[in-house]
């Protein structure tokens, strides 16, 4: 592909001209771009391959390619890049491009001087032209010459004016011109270009009036052409011009003058002013310059001289004059110092050393170039452009075979190139290449890995180890230097002696802290580049008994129940030891054994060796000694706290008062008196010797009450005579414990006014001890026998009022419907609303008689000591916690007299007394 830019010339340093990886798809990764030509207008990225300039300002009109152009032919900067790629190491490529060097408006049209004369004969006619001399631009195309502009003064401005012819600028006469009034006239002429912004220059204009010349010279022909070999001596002629003027004497003498003519052609060719002819003044060289062109003009000698111009091409033909030239250069990474080339043994084959570039300033077949490599050398030329042409190629010298320094260590190479000119010419170059020897093996250690032992608590700079490589390398391949690839965590732990291989460590270890270390031994050698091998280390660190066994906690303090079987777990301990094997196996004993406990060593755990209780003693104290197996053994001490909690395991017991004794109490004593206290203990703790009092049973008049915190008995109503008596009060204490227990105090009251019967007392108090506690003892059983009689004798007495008044009412109603029967019915008697509706006297007896029949006749009023009597006899149920049921039971007096009624299976019937129902009989 060939790569064609545009640019504008004298751009300004650095501007981007284009990226070959861009524009054309060339890699932008592991790829060296390298300028070969170009220099030093052109600069390229070694990277991204983007041209840039320099500061070397591209100039189009002072480049040598240039110089001699046509009107309107481009101009070309031609360069060169080599592209290699640096991943697969291969032979560069080379790539061959133009840049186009657009023209700017950077010169201003001069004329040839700034005085410009112009005769004209006097009588000229009005019309007639007159050809300017044209001015000069180093530009080309619209920035070149574009237009003129003519300025005369007052006593010109109407004689002369301006046409323009194409390129050419005339004079026009305008009006009549007259030697003899004014035989000169000063004009100001203007240049100008057809760039943006336009540049100007401006020459002064002399036109002298000469007297007439009627005749103009007049060439033979137009346009003259010619080949001129190159290399044609002085004084050879090229070709003569010839001009013919049809006047006479000095009108017709011609004198012939280069027109328009640059430099070069003014340089090698000479015009006779006299006859028109051109010879050769100076070494023509085609490949300086190829085509003369230039125009010639005629001018007879008259005193108004008429001049004609006429175009002259002069064409150099080729000779084969020069030989080829051969240039050998480095190429990509392959660099050329004093005519040699430095190449390691391991390049692959292919691989080009060298560019050659074989060149022939002639043309068609004389450079026409052959070009081989001379002599048994492992190097060929191969063609690196496709797009080079038969006077200018390019080749890649690259090797043939692999290199091996130990066989040939340099080469010279010889590169002939033959053109194909008669007789052909012949060039040689010549290339020394030196092979470099390469480091290609890389040192080996003697063990790939190696492990120690090393013990811990060492003094710093301690020897722990040597490593050695071999190289089978020599010379400095072969000199080897140490070093060490630690992980960040064991950083300047370790150092390595980089001569010896000698590894030493730095501080002092602890295996504590760290047990094992890895890293790398790195054995490099001083080739270029370096080669490396690599060992792995690996130390492990030994302990030493240098810590004690340690307890977890600084005490322990354990709690357990009391009533535990024997050799139950009470607790555990942890124990640890940052030591490793022997030094950290731990022998756990309790100390200041009295056999109470045992310690387990496997599992820390302490066992009891005896069943606590706790109300014997509530807390044990010891210390438990951890011992390791070191040499010599180290050892810790903990004090152990066991605390023996309570269990509900103890029932309350009454201190007071005892069950046999008993408390008097006088008659009048009043309500809210405190007439007694129980008192109990318990010998648990907590909850479970918190005390509650309760009275369940023996109470049956709730004539005492007490205090369920203190045990305080109080009298809480007045004491009537039924009380009179002994009283057994059944006091219950419960603890809080769960499940909780309870103890039972029977508490004994006697009212009465005195103590005259001591026996007796003390007879009751027996009787009470022996009596079931579900039974009360309360007051005085004569007094509640003798209500129970007034109560049947009551009952009696009432049942036989009712059967009275019913026998009466029975008797009424029969009455009363007999004497209804006996009215009948009369005939034409007018019958009464009363026949048919009851009336209301009638309705009023029957709701009398239903009253009468339903109420009975009230019994009178008891007494308050009839009263007390009949409640006493009443039935009583006491709920005994003791009990499994709350069935209720009647309670009798302890003692009855012989001949009593048996009461207590009156009273248990639940059938109520029968009752006498009397219907009404229809009248017969």
């Amino acid at each position: 592909t060939r790569v064609v830019y545009k640019v504008q010339e004298e751009q300004p340093p650095n501007t981007l001209i284009g990226s070959l990886a861009s524009d054309y798809g060339f890699p932008d990764v592991g790829h060296l771009y390298k300028l070969e030509v170009g220099a030093p207008y052109l600069r390229v990225d070694g990277k991204t391959g983007d041209i840039y300039t320099t500061e070397t300002s591209i100039d189009r009109e002072s480049l040598r390619e240039c110089q001699h152009l046509l009107p309107g032919d481009p101009c070309f900067l031609e360069f060169e890049v080599s592209i290699t790629d640096l991943i697969l190491n291969s032979s560069p490529r080379l790539l061959e491009g133009q840049i186009e060097v657009l023209d700017i408006n950077d010169n201003t049209p001069n004329f040839a001087s700034p005085v410009l004369t112009l005769s004209i004969p006097e009588n000229t006619n009005i019309g007639a032209l007159f050809p300017i001399p044209l001015a000069m631009d180093r530009d080309s195309g619209p920035n070149g010459v574009a237009s003129y502009e003519l300025t005369a003064g007052p006593e010109a401005q109407e004689l002369f004016g301006l046409q323009q012819a194409g390129k050419q600028p005339q004079l026009i006469v305008m009006g009549n011109l007259d030697r003899e009034q004014w035989d000169s006239y000063d004009l100001t002429i203007k240049v100008q270009d057809g760039g943006n912004p336009p540049r100007a220059s401006s020459a002064l204009l002399r036109i002298t009036i000469l007297d007439m010349n009627d005749n103009a010279p007049k060439f033979e022909k137009a346009l003259y052409e010619a080949e001129l070999s190159e290399n044609s001596p002085v004084g050879h002629s090229v070709l003569q011009v010839k001009a013919n003027d049809s006047d006479q004497g000095a009108n017709a003498e011609i004198d012939y003058s280069f027109h328009q003519a640059s430099d070069m052609v003014r340089r090698l060719l000479r015009l006779d002013r006299t006859t028109g002819l051109i010879t050769v003044q100076g070494p023509i060289d085609r490949e300086d310059v190829n085509t003369l062109k230039f125009s010639v003009m005629a001018k007879d000698k008259g005193a108004n001289p008429k001049s004609a111009r006429t175009q002259v091409v002069v064409t150099i033909k080729d000779m084969n004059d020069n030989a080829p030239s051969i240039e050998i250069r480095g190429i990509g990474l392959v660099t050329h110092q004093d005519g040699m080339a430095n190449i390691s043994e391991d390049v692959p084959v292919e691989t080009a050393v060298a560019l050659v570039q074989v060149s022939d300033r002639d043309e068609g077949e004389n450079a026409v170039v052959t070009c081989v490599v001379a002599g048994d050398v492992p190097f060929q030329l191969r063609q690196a452009s496709e797009t080079g042409s038969d006077s200018k190629k390019k080749y890649f010298l690259q090797t043939t075979t692999p290199l091996d320094y130990e066989s040939v260590k340099d080469y010279t190479i010889e590169i002939v190139a033959v053109d194909s000119g008669t007789p052909p010419l012949s060039s040689t170059n010549s290339l020394k290449v030196q092979v470099v020897d390469v480091n290609d093996n890389a040192p080996v250690f003697s063990q790939s890995f190696t492990e120690v032992a090393f013990p811990e608590n060492n003094e710093p700079d301690d020897l722990v180890m040597e490593v050695s490589a071999s190289d089978a390398d020599s010379g400095s391949n072969a000199k080897l230097v140490y070093s060490l690839v630690t992980d960040p965590s064991s950083k300047g732990s370790f150092t390595i002696d980089p001569d010896s291989g000698e590894i030493r460590v730095k501080a002092m270890l602890d295996r504590e802290q760290r047990e094992r270390y890895e890293f790398l031994v790195v054995a490099a050698d001083k080739g270029s580049p370096s080669l490396k091998g690599t060992a792995s280390v690996a130390i492990n660190v030994m302990d030493r008994n240098d810590n004690d066994p340690k307890f977890m906690l600084s005490g322990y303090n354990f709690s357990v129940m009391e009533n535990m079987p024997p050799l139950s777990p009470v607790g555990m301990v942890t124990v640890i030891d940052a030591d490793k094997g022997e030094n950290a196996r731990i022998q756990l004993s309790v100390e200041q054994d009295n056999g109470d406990f045992v310690i387990q060593n496997g599992t820390g755990t302490i066992l009891s060796s005896i069943s606590f209780d706790r109300e014997q003693q509530s807390t044990y104290t010891f210390r438990l000694k951890a011992v390791d197996g070191g040499d010599p053994p180290r050892s810790a001490y903990v004090g152990v706290t066991i605390n023996v909690l309570d269990e509900n395991d103890n029932a309350p017991f009454i201190t007071s008062p005892s069950n046999a004794t008993y408390k008097h109490i006088l008659p009048h004593t009043s309500p809210g008196q405190q007439v007694s206290k129980v008192k109990a203990e318990d010998i648990d703790s907590g909850v479970n010797a918190e005390l509650t009092y309760s009275i369940t049973g023996g109470n049956p008049f709730e004539l005492f009450q007490i205090s369920p915190h203190s045990g305080d008995i109080t009298l809480e109503k007045e004491i009537l005579r039924k009380h009179h008596g002994l009283h057994r009060l059944v006091v219950r204490v419960n603890d809080k414990g769960k499940p909780s227990r309870h103890g039972t105090a029977l508490v004994h009251f006697y009212v009465n006014e005195t103590l005259a019967n001591r026996t007796l007392l003390d007879t009751l108090v027996g009787h009470s001890l022996d009596t079931p506690l579900d039974i009360d003892i309360a007051g005085d059983p004569e007094y509640e026998r003798s209500k129970q009689r007034s109560n049947i004798l009551f009952g009696v007495i009432a049942g036989i009022v009712a059967v009275t008044l019913v026998i009466v009412l029975v008797v009424l109603v029969r009455y009363c419907r007999q004497r209804e029967a006996k009215s009948g019915y009369q005939a034409g008697k007018k019958e009464t609303k009363d026949l048919y509706t009851p009336k209301q006297v009638s309705k009023s007896s029957k709701s009398k008689s239903k009253v009468k029949k339903s109420k009975s006749p009230k019994p009178p009023k008891p007494t308050e000591d009839e009263e007390e009597t009949g409640l006493q006899k009443s039935l009583k149920f006491n709920l005994m916690n003791d009990s499994v049921s709350d069935s209720p039971r009647i309670h009798l007096p302890l003692n009855y007299p012989p001949g009593s009624p048996d009461l207590g299976r009156h009273y248990r019937s639940n059938s109520p007394l029968p009752s006498i129902q009397l219907k009404a009989q229809p009248p017969s």
